[in-house]
């Protein structure tokens, strides 16, 4: 299976658009039981999901947070699903406790704190996390820092650095909030792929084709490392030279990357 470049979140309590979403082209779709799910709404929701995974759905479960008075409920319903979580407002502690309350589930942790970011290197560690997702209009808040503000790169980069040393996925950047905009969802794209990510969370059907299409390699990408490759096996274990230049290990690695994100 690819590994998805667009999350598309979907309310939990609008049954009526899951399966749009589903078939939106999204790599994987959120549903959701926190911020777009109002406190009347929460059972609703929880009911609604649960239902979708019980007749063979899948995707991906953000739950409420540990603070909340519907948490409890949630991890309880999460039992008999097979859904992988993720996590809101993410540390290590609380990660912990969900990895252990649901073992062997799958998490993905959503950093959108201040205390969250400064705990990524512990994060890393929790078992069962597959990828970390920038919740950079929260995190915006938490740190009293513009939304759009260049100072966000530098929490970009941490979960860069974090995924890597946890051997993680690329992370996931968060939401654009021009919902059907192209260039700039293309233009945010650019810049998160710039800075290491692999993905985007989405929050509009409109904005999924444009991610995905922003997030895979190029022809030029794509023709380099087929040209590495076939250099590669040309060599028979020789040293390998491409136009005039040698490529070494870390080259061939990045190569196969781009050949494997095609498959």
């Amino acid at each position: 299976m690819a590994t998805p470049r667009s999350y598309l979140f979907v309310p939990g309590n609008r049954p009526d658009r899951f399966a749009k979403a589903a078939g939106a082209g999204a790599g994987a779709v959120i549903f959701d039981l926190e911020d777009a799910v109002g406190p009347d709404a929460k059972d609703d929701a929880r009911f609604h999901v649960a239902r979708w995974f019980a007749d063979g759905g899948t995707g991906i479960v953000r739950i409420n947070g540990a603070d909340t008075p519907w948490y409890g409920d949630d991890i309880a319903a999460l039992r008999d699903l097979a859904a992988e979580i993720m996590v809101p407002k993410a540390e290590p502690a609380g990660m912990a406790d969900i990895a252990a309350s649901l073992p062997a589930r799958p998490l993905m942790a959503l950093v959108e704190t201040v205390t969250g970011l400064a705990a990524l290197r512990d994060t890393v560690k929790v078992p069962g996390l597959t990828r970390l997702a920038f919740g950079n209009l929260d995190f915006s808040a938490d740190a009293r820092i513009p939304e759009g503000s260049p100072a966000l790169d530098h929490a970009r980069f941490e979960l860069v650095l974090a995924s890597r040393l946890g051997d993680l996925l690329p992370p996931i950047d968060g939401v654009t909030t021009a919902l059907s905009d192209p260039d700039v969802i293309a233009r945010d794209v650019r810049h998160a792929r710039s800075m290491g990510f692999g993905a985007k969370l989405c929050i509009h059907p409109a904005q999924v084709a444009p991610v995905n299409a922003g997030f895979a390699p190029s022809d030029d990408e794509i023709a380099w490392a087929r040209r590495v490759i076939a250099a590669l096996e040309s060599a028979r274990g020789a040293a390998v030279q491409l136009d005039g230049k040698m490529i070494d290990r870390p080259l061939i690695d990045h190569a196969r990357l781009i050949l494997g994100d095609i498959a």
